[in-house]
Formats: C-alpha cells, sequence, structure tokens
C-alpha cells in the first residue's frame, strides 16, 4: 500500500512542486521539472552528495531506503520522521552562478504504534530533535575501529562482530542550529535486545558517572564524546548486545547546566524540580539515542549460525499507515525499569 503527498515549497522566486512517496522500507521524491527550470540532477543533490538523482523527460526524483543517503530520523510524542532535502549547488571551483538556490525537504511519517510488518537494517541513522531556545539539533551514536576514532565501522556491516573482552570504541556526535552549546551525556546502558525497556540490563554510565570498571573516556570535544569499554555478553541464550545513551544539549559555559556539573552521586543529584526549572532555560530534556548490535564471536560458528547470524542483522518491528505511509520504526528509545544487572564478563 502507498500513498503520495504533494509539497509545495517556495525557493527564492521559484515554486517547486515535489511529490513523495512512502512504503515500509523506502520513499521515492519526484520533482516536477517544469517547477525548476534552468536546474538539472546534475546540479542537485541529497544530503549525502554520493546518493545521484535521476530525471526522465517530466521529472527529476530518486528512490531511497529510510536509512541512507544522509536520511536523518526525528523522533516526536507519536511519531517517528524520516527527513531528507534536495538542494542546489554548483562546482567547486564557481565564484558565481546565474541560477537560484533551491532547497526541497521531504519526509515520510511513521507511528510509534501500528500493526503492517515492516524491516529496517540494524545501524541506526541520525536523531533529529526540535526543542524551544535550541532549535533544530542532531545526534550520531558510531562505533570505532580504535581509540584514534578516525576509523568508522562500515555500517553494511552490523551487527558488529567482538571478541569477549576486546575494547569497543564509541563516539556520539552532536550538530545544532543554535551556536555555544555544548553536549553531556548523563547515561548510557547495555540491553540483550533493541529495546531499552527490556527489564534485562546493564549500567555502563550513570548521572555523568562510569558504572563498569573498564570504560575509559577520552578527551573529547563539546559536540563529541569518545568512550571506550570492555566487550561482554549477557548470561544465557543472548550473543548480541546493544547500546543507549541518554544525551543532554546545553548552553556552553553556564554553571549552572547538567553539561557543567559532569558526573554526580544519588546524594548529590539535583532535585526534579530544579533540574526542570533549568532546563527549560539553559539545557533541552535528556534524548535517548542507541546503536548496535554488537555481536559476541563464537569460536565455532557452523554455517548454519552464519545464516543466523545475518538474519539477525534485520529488526522486524510493528507499523501502520499515517500521512504518507504511517508506520512503526525500531529506534525509539525509552528510560529504561530498574532490574537486577546480569552480564558476563
Amino acid at each position: 500500500m502507498e500513498k503520495t503527498v504533494f509539497l509545495v515549497i517556495l525557493l527564492s522566486v521559484t515554486v517547486s512542486k515535489a511529490s513523495v512517496v512512502c512504503n515500509e522500507t523506502s520513499m521515492t521524491v519526484a520533482v516536477e521539472k517544469a517547477s525548476i527550470v534552468g536546474l538539472y540532477e546534475d546540479h542537485l543533490r541529497l544530503n549525502d552528495p554520493s546518493c545521484s538523482l535521476s530525471s526522465n523527460s517530466s521529472h527529476v526524483f530518486r528512490t531511497l531506503a529510510l536509512n541512507t543517503c544522509g536520511t536523518q530520523l526525528e523522533e516526536e510524542e507519536d511519531n517517528l520522521i524520516f527527513r531528507n532535502e534536495i538542494t542546489s549547488f554548483e562546482d567547486s571551483s564557481a565564484v558565481i552562478t546565474k541560477r537560484d538556490e533551491m532547497e526541497i525537504e521531504f519526509w515520510c511519517v511513521y507511528p510509534k504504534k501500528g500493526n503492517v510488518s515492516l524491516e529496517f537494517l540494524a545501524h541506526k541513522i541520525p536523531y533529529i530533535f526540535r526543542e524551544k531556545g535550541f532549535g533544530k539539533f542532531t545526534y550520531q551514536f558510531e562505533f570505532y575501529h580504535s581509540s584514534s576514532f578516525n576509523r568508522m565501522v562500515d555500517p553494511a556491516s552490523y551487527p558488529v562482530e567482538v571478541e569477549l573482552k576486546e575494547m569497543v570504541y564509541m563516539e556520539i556526535t552532536s550538530t545544532s542550529s543554535v551556536p555555544n552549546t555544548e553536549m553531556f551525556v548523563e547515561s548510557c546502558m547495555a540491553t540483550p535486545t533493541d529495546n531499552p525497556n527490556d527489564p534485562e540490563h546493564y549500567s555502563i554510565i550513570q548521572n555523568g558517572c562510569k558504572k563498569d570498571e573498564t570504560v575509559q573516556i577520552y578527551s573529547s570535544s563539546q559536540s563529541q564524546f569518545h568512550f571506550a569499554m570492555e566487550a561482554f555478553k549477557f548470561i544465557g541464550m543472548h550473543d548480541q548486545v546493544y547500546i543507549s545513551c541518554a544525551v543532554v544539549l546545553c548552553e556552553t559555559g553556564n554553571t549552572n547546566t547538567r553539561c557543567a556539573q559532569g558526573c554526580i552521586n544519588d546524594t548529590t543529584a539535583t532535585t526534579p524540580q530544579h533540574r526542570q526549572e533549568r532546563e527549560a532555560a539553559l539545557e533541552t530534556n535528556p534524548h535517548y539515542i542507541s546503536q548496535g548490535p554488537l555481536r559476541v564471536r563464537r569460536s565455532a560458528d557452523t554455517k548454519g549460525n552464519a545464516d543466523v547470524a545475518l538474519n539477525l542483522n534485520l529488526l522486524f518491528i510493528a507499523g501502520s499507515f499515517l500521512a504518507a505511509v504511517a508506520m512503526v520504526c525500531g529506534v525509539v528509545m525509552y528510560r529504561s525499569r530498574e532490574s537486577k544487572d546480569k552480564y558476563q564478563p
């Protein structure tokens, strides 16, 4: 089942018409050539410039998976929104242009609850949030190969295979439309499933403090957080680990923010009322992001086990159609319920 949504976007002095068709795993955008006179597919690109556009006699178009081409994820109370945009550009050596600048944002809306089967690749795309006073900001969570953080684990290789006690290197990055902001990672935990509400979980960072003795936190910038820990597995039949973190964005340099407090224990933690008052003006609400899975490599994997591992790269979640076509994405973060820590080093 598909539904087409027509968008009319004002761009400089021109009006562009774009249609978006959304389905279970992808979205297709098509722009009428008649509304972008003087611009061709060679002058247009998506968020990820490596994703090229195609054209026919009447339209410029592209079909893209929901987790490719620089698509970003925005979370609302009831919905998840996958956003991308088409923008115009000039050759890097050009110093002038005789074309109107163009920017066409398009999106698909998916509710968090529904009943239509949906399939996504495991690797999570950037999360988008919007809050009063902080505008639009994004978080991205990635695994890296070493403590130099110069080579990211290829998203196509997920699940990420690791050995027990091997160091796992992680980076969380923020971008913001508002200057003078800094990011703070308040907590991180591990779960054996892609569900932070899983009653079986293990705390890695809590209240900004290291909980696992193997955690290493590296020197980072205001918009990046680098950390690492030894790989482990949950006791039982589980061979996968997902990492979820609560992240806060604050006004830079203000000593009254959660970011400025750093590591605090339970006895000195800010009261909920004081925290709420500060958040309204100086910091965002905590937002939950995740990445994974990490898969503990077995010593004697058979071919059958390898086939099962390949299937683990897909998440099946429920959805239903809303607006374009409304369905659920499995990257929603929730605060974890209390549970006894249980893991195997």
